[in-house]
């Protein structure tokens, strides 16, 4: 792949290039991106990745070359889930992911093994490829003084494990499905982000939830929705 190509898939998807320079060697550009990755792009056209949590950038270009991966496997199916405190809606987006033969992971499903909620995230993001965040009426809140601007919001913990996402991920990898926005306080309003909306039940946003994740190579059928 050339640089410009490189560059054009990164800003595609959301990730943004932090700094842009030529490599000591003088064999090609290495760019740093705002997420942590560094991407060395050689003139011969290969490339490697180096930084944090190189396994979404991996993935992209290997699938911009027509590969799954660096050893001819599948690419992973892992996707990261984060809710409030509706179970409900939590059981139905699970049920819908697996099957579309997705691995969802679960915070609260995952092995403890001593560590906080914050490392149980960073942990378990390295080979995930895409994040869905139940953006469902938990909480209320308003301006201080201000109860007339009471509306429904997200849980905190749903705000902070989706700034990581984020993070980790690049905006075109994480969807933000919104139970009736009419009546909700968005939990960002970052330009970009993929709000997908729903009212009773999650279902209703399956087909552009799945549109989304084709578009980053999961593959789901949409014909068997």
């Amino acid at each position: 792949m050339t640089l410009d190509e490189v560059k054009q898939l990164l800003i595609s998807n959301g990730f943004s290039i932090q700094q842009e320079m030529r490599l000591t060697n003088d064999t090609g550009t290495q760019l740093r991106l705002q997420s942590g990755q560094i991407v060395n792009v050689f003139d011969k056209g290969t490339y490697n990745i180096q930084g944090k949590n190189p396994g979404p950038i991996k993935d992209l270009l290997q699938r911009a070359n027509g590969r799954s991966s660096p050893n001819g496997g599948a690419v992973s199916r892992k996707v990261f889930v984060v809710y409030g405190h509706d179970v409900r809606t939590r059981n139905e987006l699970e049920a819908m992911l697996r099957r579309w033969n997705i691995e969802p992971l679960i915070l609260d499903q995952l092995p403890s093994s001593g560590m906080t909620i914050i490392e149980k995230l960073e942990q378990c993001q390295g080979d995930v490829v895409f994040g869905v965040v139940l953006a469902t009426p938990d909480d209320e809140g308003y301006r201080a003084g201000r109860p007339d601007e009471k509306a429904y919001r997200v849980r905190q913990n749903v705000v902070l494990e989706l700034g990581m996402l984020l993070s980790r991920l690049g905006r075109s990898r994480v969807a933000i499905l919104i139970q009736n926005p009419d009546q909700m306080e968005r939990p960002s309003d970052i330009q970009g982000l993929i709000y997908i909306p729903f009212k009773d039940h999650v279902n209703e946003a399956a087909v552009q939830l799945a549109k989304e994740m084709n578009a980053q190579g999961l593959h789901i059928d949409l014909g068997k929705l």
